[in-house]
C-alpha cells in the first residue's frame, strides 16, 4: 500500500497525448490552447477616446479665462479618422472612436456647454486626458495567451479580439466509464430489495462533461469470462478506462486480473487513504491505454475522480489544477494509519470550511449536500480550527 503523494507521483509520471485540433472561438471555452498565441496589433490600435464630448489641441487653452470653440464635426466611434481644419477648432468626439488627428486632449460633455455651434468650457481641465493610448495595454506580437492555458470566457474575447476564429487546442482522450457489479440495474428499471441502480457511472460521466470530456458509460455484470471479452474490447477502443467497482479483496472482485490478463500494467493497487483505500491504476503500454480504477463506493469513486484523476487530466494539457487552501472552523485530529478526505462545506464568505459528518464512503446522498474534501495526511497530529488544508472542489 502507497501513500497519497506516491499514488499521484506515480500517475502524473504517466501522461497520455493525444494530438491537436483546431475548433470554433464558440466551441473552446474549457479547452486547453495548444499553442501560443500573439498580438496581430495594438491594443488598443489606435488612440482611443474614453468620453463622450469634444477633442482639442491643449496647447490652445486660455488657462486665465474661460476658452470656446468652434465645432467643426463630429467623430464617431468606427468613423476614419478626421482632422481638424483650423486648430482653433474642436472635433465632437464619441466613446470608442479614433482620436482626431491634432488633437491630444478631450473634454467630456459634463464640462463644457454648446450654444450655436460653439464649445464653452466651464472649469478648469487636465490636458491630454480622457485617452487610450495606442499599445498601452498590448502590443503588437506580444505574447497574449500562453500554450497549456485552460481557455475562459475571458480569453475568448481575447482570442476574438486578435483575429483567432479557429482555435487551436489539444484534443481530448476518448474515455470509457464502466461499471461492474451484479447488484447494478439500470436507472429506469425499479430494483428488487437486493440490487441498486446505477449512480456512479452518471457522476463521472456528468463530472468529466464539465472538463469538456464527453466519455460512453458501460455495464458489466461480476463474471470473469465476460469482464475479460468486454474489457478487452473497450480498452482498444478508448485512451482512458475509468472503473467504478470489482477492485477490492471479494471473492467476485475480478477487475485486476482481468486487466492483469489483458496485459494492463498494474502501478499500483491500494493507497493508504479513507475514503478509497482500493483505488488501481496502470496502463496498457502496447495500447497506451489508461485504466483508472475506482472502488464502487459513490463517495470513495467521487474522491478518487476529482483528487487524482482530475489532476492527471489537467497535466496532460501541460496545465496543473491547483487546489486551494481552506482554513477549517473546527478543531481535527489525524487519523494515525490513512490520509483522509473530510466532506466539508463553505461557509457563505467561501473562506472557511466545516465538517461533515455522512455513513460512510457508501453514502451517496451525502454528496449532495457537500461542496467538497479537505486532504489531511496521515499521522496523529491534532490541527486547531483556522488551519488551511487543500480543498477538492467537487465539479
Amino acid at each position: 500500500m502507497i501513500s497519497v503523494e506516491e499514488a499521484l507521483e506515480i500517475i502524473l509520471l504517466k501522461p497520455g497525448s493525444y494530438g491537436v485540433e483546431k475548433v470554433s472561438l464558440k466551441d473552446a471555452g474549457n479547452r486547453f490552447l495548444a499553442n501560443d498565441i500573439f498580438s496581430d496589433r495594438d491594443s488598443p490600435p489606435f488612440d482611443r477616446v474614453m468620453m463622450d464630448g469634444i477633442a482639442i489641441d491643449s496647447n490652445l487653452i486660455n488657462f486665465k479665462e474661460p476658452d470656446s470653440f468652434l465645432i467643426e464635426s463630429i467623430q464617431a466611434a468606427g468613423d476614419p479618422q478626421k482632422k481638424i481644419a483650423d486648430k482653433n477648432n474642436c472635433i465632437e468626439v464619441m466613446t470608442g472612436a479614433i482620436l482626431p488627428a491634432n488633437t491630444d486632449t478631450v473634454i467630456p460633455y459634463e464640462d463644457i456647454d454648446i450654444v450655436n455651434g460653439r464649445a464653452f468650457i466651464k472649469q478648469a481641465i487636465t490636458p491630454k486626458k480622457y485617452i487610450h493610448r495606442q499599445g498601452s495595454d498590448h502590443k503588437k506580437d506580444q505574447l497574449a495567451l500562453g500554450k497549456s492555458k485552460r481557455l475562459n470566457a475571458a480569453d475568448i474575447g481575447l482570442l476574438a479580439s486578435v483575429g483567432i476564429d479557429k482555435v487551436p487546442v489539444f484534443k481530448l482522450p476518448m474515455v470509457a466509464i464502466v461499471s461492474t457489479g451484479n447488484e447494478l440495474v439500470d436507472v429506469k428499471e425499479i430494483p428488487q430489495q437486493h440490487q441498486v441502480r446505477m449512480s456512479n457511472v452518471y457522476s463521472l460521466q456528468t463530472a468529466l462533461l464539465g472538463d469538456m470530456v464527453v466519455a460512453d458509460i458501460f455495464h458489466i455484470n461480476d463474471d470473469e469470462a465476460i469482464l475479460l471479452t468486454e474489457f478487452s474490447k473497450i480498452i482498444n477502443g478508448y485512451d482512458v478506462v475509468l472503473i467504478s467497482g470489482g477492485v477490492s479483496k471479494g471473492k467476485y472482485d475480478y477487475v485486476p486480473l482481468v486487466l492483469e490478463k489483458l496485459g494492463v500494467q498494474k502501478l499500483f493497487h491500494q493507497v493508504a487513504q479513507r475514503p478509497g483505500k482500493p483505488f488501481w491504476f496502470g496502463i496498457q503500454e502496447q495500447l497506451k491505454t489508461h485504466v483508472f480504477a475506482f472502488p464502487g463506493n459513490p463517495v470513495s469513486a467521487f474522491v478518487c475522480y476529482q483528487f487524482y484523476f482530475r489532476q492527471w487530466l489537467f497535466s496532460i494539457f501541460g496545465n496543473q489544477l491547483k487546489l486551494p487552501l481552506m482554513n477549517l472552523s473546527d478543531d481535527i485530529i489525524a487519523s494515525n494509519n490513512l490520509s483522509q478526505f473530510i466532506p466539508v462545506i463553505l461557509n457563505t464568505e467561501g473562506n472557511e470550511v466545516s465538517i461533515v459528518t455522512n455513513n460512510g464512503s457508501g453514502d451517496l446522498f451525502s454528496l449532495s449536500a457537500i461542496d467538497g474534501f479537505i486532504y489531511l495526511p496521515k499521522g496523529d497530529k491534532a490541527y486547531p480550527k483556522k488551519s488551511s488544508f487543500p480543498f477538492v472542489k467537487i465539479t
